[in-house]
């Protein structure tokens, strides 16, 4: 019987990675050149404590515009209630997780750690090799 898929086996492990203290405009740029959506924030210690996208980012650059001045850091506009999935998780039960939410991707932690990301790109190709 074969094995069911898990996130850990379809998540990114290789991430982009940005501190609460960064300049909003560095951290927009980081997401621009690297054409992603999206980057988990973590703390000095690695704790994963918010995610900031490209719409916090637009909403940064509104503020910035009204302003006539990029203002601000990542932790001023991130956002910390930060759902995420287990790396241990089914890939079922992850892509559920995607249908119930409007999140394009959710961190993957593993013992409290983060070890990866898993989008919905991730979780469409899962099923169809499991399932298509």
């Amino acid at each position: 019987m074969k094995r069911v898929a898990l996130v850990s086996d379809y998540m990114t492990r290789d991430l982009i990675k940005l501190t609460p203290q960064t300049e909003i405009n560095r951290a927009m740029n980081v997401l621009l050149d690297n054409r992603i959506s999206g980057a988990p924030v973590l703390d000095t210690e690695g704790a994963l404590v918010g995610i900031l996208t490209k719409r916090d980012c637009l909403k940064a650059a509104i503020e910035a515009s009204y302003y006539r001045s990029w203002g601000g850091t990542v932790e001023d506009h991130m956002s910390s209630a930060v759902q995420t999935l287990d790396a241990g998780m089914d890939i079922f039960a992850a892509t559920n997780a995607f249908l119930e939410s409007s999140f394009r991707r959710f961190p993957v932690m593993k013992d409290g750690r983060l070890v990866g990301q898993i989008s919905r790109t991730d979780a469409l190709r899962a099923m169809s090799d499991n399932w298509g």
